[in-house]
């Protein structure tokens, strides 16, 4: 069953198995385990990074031996479109593709919480990002007291079973935590309502949802300690720096991609020798 590779000097952000003592609280959303210490040296190897994974998504398409759903997940601001913008800006638009999930439709309240998920499910040499994810069925609902904790529990077992139904089925998970801090949000949030080209960003919703800031947080901290498994394993990131964000997410997605020993398949018999004239 194919795993994610992480690298080792990321152990303390990452969460591979259910159940242990895990608390969000314990990481700083601050830290920069691999900072150059200069921001603008840390700036030039996102860019170089987003260069070298879009020579090994190249490779990734080709092979299709592999689907890859990379799950980004944090509270508002947490930086989610800005990862994006960053850490894929040099890919092929071929074979990547994202996601945004949203409340759930009627329609897709009908299903079980799992369904609509499924069906945007990357294929063989794809590269699939959730800009949110299956996991907001585990906090949004449980915030707001929509969900029992007998419920939840469910949930977090139905999560892990699909998660390794994926797995045993040639897909790599990579799901990365965005950790902000409350002080961070604020000043985000704030630059949203300042700046009249962020004006369509803001969303009142956003302030309700700050004012549960610390059940937030209990949530996040429970559904990670519960759903990082060894076949799909939580890192979080420190996110208050943009830049270092960035640099981690495009660090730990090189050791993914790697770790899949990708290979070009070979030229096909018939054109051995094939001369285009």
């Amino acid at each position: 069953m194919p795993a994610p590779t992480i690298p080792a000097k990321f152990a303390r952000y990452t969460v591979a198995k259910p159940g242990g003592k895990f608390d969000l609280a314990r990481i700083g959303p601050d830290d920069k385990p691999c900072s150059t210490g200069r921001k603008a040296g840390d700036r030039e190897t996102v860019d170089d990074l987003a260069i070298e994974l879009d020579v090994l998504q190249n490779r990734f398409w080709a092979d299709r031996r592999f689907k890859l759903p990379v799950v980004l997940q944090g509270v508002d601001t947490s930086g989610k479109d800005g990862t994006l913008r960053h850490v894929f800006s040099r890919m092929s638009p071929l074979g990547v593709r994202t996601a945004a999930w949203k409340a759930p439709t009627e329609n897709e309240r009908a299903h079980d919480f799992l369904w609509r998920i499924h069906a945007a499910v990357p294929a063989n040499g794809e590269i699939m990002v959730f800009n949110r994810s299956h996991y907001e069925d585990v906090l949004v609902p449980l915030v707001n007291g929509q969900l029992d904790p007998e419920a939840t529990q469910r949930r977090y077992a139905h999560i892990n079973d699909f998660e390794r139904l994926l797995c045993e089925s040639g897909t790599v998970i990579a799901k990365f935590m965005l950790h902000i801090s409350k002080g961070e949000q604020r000043k985000r949030l704030q630059e949203r309502l300042d700046d009249p080209e962020k004006y369509w960003k803001f969303d009142p919703v956003d302030l309700k949802a700050r004012e549960q800031w610390d059940d937030y947080q209990r949530a996040y901290s429970d559904a990670i300690r519960a759903t990082g498994t060894s076949w799909a394993p939580w890192i979080v990131v420190p996110s208050d720096s943009k830049t270092h964000r960035n640099l981690m997410i495009a660090t730990v997605l090189r050791a993914v991609l790697k770790g899949m020993d990708l290979r070009f398949p070979p030229l096909a018999p018939e054109l051995k020798g094939v001369k285009v004239r």
